[in-house]
């Protein structure tokens, strides 16, 4: 068995095409398809089966797949490590980022990482905060930033800034007239809250007193969707701190700030346990410096570098 060998079923599995699989491997279709045969053999099981089109991975094949996908990052961790020892930042690095964040970190981001690190193949995904857990302990992707603690021993955490919560209210509602609002104050049958699936559904939740109405004409799939919402429908919402600059000098008059208890959310950058890629843990966390007003950035990443 070798790497080469579980890059090429990688290949398969992804793009369920043999010639396909071997463009992609840079090969020629027979011999990426007798390597292929090669590992089945040594392995004595079938990984694909070849009688469906597309093809189809068998279910010992999903196992061994899963295998391999974390095989291949080890190894990828360990010439990172060396690159590492001689200061040098290369390679292909994929981030998801959960889509309530995105909007406001993403744009800056990019541009400042890529003119910083030219020689980084940058790849960034959204994802539901499920779905990068998953990833994650598969080795689909390389880190994530999202809303923490996720509580999971295998996931290591670095905490990058906090985020309060303020609410945003149209005009036509009674809590307008408060000049601040505690979780007693917010009634839930007139708050509209983001889809299933969005951690800061969640969070919102938390500081709330009221059990979640379970109404789904009361949910929406993006930030600016409720605030559209409410500017039209009336009732309020509840919007993180980075999305007030999004906000016309009209809209910005209908926040108000959320008190007893204050409403925030942690926003990290979370990697796999067994992650060595230090130094690009680094200057991921180091444009992100650059783009979050420093009041909100975590004290420990103001002053220090991360170690691993």
């Amino acid at each position: 068995m070798t790497l080469q060998q579980l890059e090429y079923i990688l290949a398969l599995e992804k793009t369920r095409h043999f010639v396909r699989a071997a463009e992609l491997c840079g090969v020629t279709q027979p011999t990426l398809s007798a390597m292929i045969q090669k590992l089945e053999d040594e392995l004595d099981c079938k990984i694909f089966d070849r009688s469906r089109q597309p093809i189809e991975v068998t279910e010992i094949g999903n196992q061994i797949i899963q295998q391999a996908q974390v095989i291949i990052y080890q190894a990828n961790q360990l010439k990172e490590s060396i690159k590492s020892e001689k200061d040098t930042l290369s390679g292909t690095l994929h981030i998801a980022i959960i889509p309530t964040i995105a909007p406001y970190l993403l744009p800056q981001f990019i541009s400042a990482f890529k003119s910083e690190h030219p020689t980084i193949a940058l790849k960034v995904s959204e994802m539901h905060t499920d779905t990068i857990i998953e990833k994650l302990r598969v080795a689909e992707i390389d880190m994530a930033i999202l809303s923490t603690p996720l509580d999971d021993p295998k996931i290591l955490e670095v905490p990058l800034y906090y985020e309060k919560f303020t609410a945003y209210i149209s005009p036509s509602e009674p809590i307008y007239s408060r000049t601040e609002l505690s979780a007693t104050d917010m009634p839930l049958d007139k708050l509209w809250v983001l889809e299933e699936g969005h951690c800061l559904r969640n969070q919102v939740f938390n500081f709330c007193i009221e059990k979640p109405v379970q109404n789904s004409t009361y949910e929406a799939g993006s930030i600016d969707t409720l605030v559209r919402i409410v500017d039209v429908n009336g009732g309020y919402t509840v919007i993180p701190e980075l999305h007030i600059d999004l906000l016309t000098d009209k809209q910005k008059m209908n926040l108000r700030e959320i008190v007893k208890p204050e409403a925030t959310r942690e926003i990290s950058v979370v990697i796999r346990h067994d992650f060595v890629r230090e130094g690009m843990l680094n200057a991921v966390a180091n444009c992100i410096k650059q783009i979050i007003p420093a009041h909100m950035l975590d004290a420990r990443l103001k002053k220090f570098a991360i170690r691993l």
